[in-house]
């Protein structure tokens, strides 16, 4: 028997408990789907506090993938309107897709969560006689808690920043973004938490 077998056959038993974990934690989650409603600050979003702001805009949007006791996994779309302030002559509007790691530990009725991951956020602005559309990659990190009325209902208030990686470019609508900068902004939010 070579030194190279003995090695393999040792990393067996390693292994198969690692699946074995993997597929107990995965037991373990259940799916999620929270509607959420907030609104931004901070950045490019005009209100420049979380608090003491009376330009707020306000977002909306749907959350859903799978969470466990420990860990767990969120899909999110997120849209506003009048990110950059409101105009009749002009209207925007910021869209994001993102894809967040959640590391999520439950006490009881309470579970406290932190999450980060990365996708795409889109950025509209209408004008007479000139429009463009922008899609930058992006990151996201954040955080909150959620609190359970029961196995499946609950509530959860959330706090996050989104950071664009790439430059976005208004060059057409002078004063709206200074040249050469990248998007970003703080959202909070309240959603619904349903569990399935």
């Amino acid at each position: 028997m070579t030194v190279a077998l003995i090695t393999r056959r040792r990393w067996i038993p390693v292994l198969a408990a690692l699946m074995l974990l993997g597929i107990a934690h995965r037991a373990e989650a259940q799916g999620f789907i929270s509607p959420f409603i907030g609104y931004n600050f901070s950045g490019d979003s005009g209100c420049p506090e979380i608090t003491n702001c009376s330009n707020k805009h306000s977002n909306y949007g749907v959350g859903f993938g799978a969470i466990g006791s420990v860990v767990g996994f969120e899909a999110e779309i997120g849209h506003t309107n009048d990110f950059f302030g409101s105009s009749p002559n002009q209207s925007t509007s910021v869209f994001t897709f993102m894809t967040n790691l959640m590391l999520a530990p439950k006490f009881g009725p309470v579970q406290p969560y932190g999450e980060a991951g990365g996708g795409l956020m889109r950025t509209s602005v209408e004008s007479v006689g000139q429009n463009t559309d922008q899609s930058q990659v992006a990151w996201d990190i954040g955080g909150g808690i959620i609190g359970y009325f029961s196995r499946h209902i609950g509530i959860r208030g959330d706090v996050r920043y989104f950071h664009s990686f790439q430059v976005a470019d208004f060059s057409l609508f002078p004063g709206l973004l200074p040249t050469g900068q990248k998007l970003n902004f703080g959202r909070a939010s309240i959603a619904a938490f349903f569990k399935f």
